[in-house]
């Protein structure tokens, strides 16, 4: 039976989501997550998800980074992007960190269940209007590169690089993850070796590269 994480923060677009998985797939096991550290935790407890719909801007998800994180933490977990902002050049961009697919929340529910039904046969999947412009669209070198080397991270020096970005110090960050604080510093040796980078600051700049604008935010102001 498939397994299935809806990562969104607002109930009524993940009831619509839930209500889509069930029409595309019959029996499937479905889990919710209203943050970014919600959604980690349940992969941490639920190894058997096969697939994540992960909203770009719930809260703890600063744009393409919670893609990035689910990535790198669990590589055999799909997920398919879900999204207000259908700029061709945001879908490039999370593509090429790792979606199999990319959802505009505009969709239908047919388009929600092909999504869903196609990811999960190992495809990739975008809504038709946006398939030629997505491809007309270039990928940056440098987000190529980039996505190279966050995938060349373990998931827990995935983990310590977004507390680094979060101002934690090294005893800090000892504590929220249990281990011990020259571990941290082990894993801050390899962070930056891979990263290409030479302190704290330069490899939270890495993260805040994946930053995207809130098209609702934007409307609101």
């Amino acid at each position: 039976m498939p397994s299935l994480l809806i990562a969104d923060d607002h109930p009524l677009f993940r009831a619509a989501l839930k209500q889509a998985a069930r029409d595309a797939l019959g029996e499937v096991e479905l889990f919710e997550g209203d943050s970014l550290d919600a959604v980690l935790a349940l992969l941490d407890a639920q190894p058997q998800v096969d697939l994540v719909l992960l909203d770009l801007h719930m809260p703890g998800n600063h744009g393409l980074a919670g893609l990035a994180a689910v990535r790198a933490q669990y590589p055999g977990v799909a997920v398919i992007v879900v999204s207000a902002n259908d700029d061709p050049r945001v879908v490039r961009r999370a593509l090429d960190h790792g979606a199999a697919g990319y959802l505009p929340k505009s969709a239908g529910l047919d388009e929600l269940r092909d999504a869903i039904r196609t990811v999960l046969a190992c495809e990739t999947w975008l809504p038709a209007p946006l398939r030629a412009s997505v491809a007309r669209a270039q990928s940056a070198p440098a987000d190529a590169d980039l996505a190279a080397r966050l995938a060349s991270l373990s998931p827990q020096q995935f983990r310590v690089l977004t507390l680094v970005a979060d101002g934690l110090l090294n005893k800090q960050i000892a504590d929220r993850l249990d281990i011990q604080e020259r571990t941290v510093k082990a894993h801050l040796t390899a962070i930056f070796e891979r990263l290409g980078v030479r302190n704290r600051t330069q490899a939270s700049v890495i993260l805040r590269e994946l930053e995207l604008t809130d098209p609702a935010r934007r409307i609101e102001g």
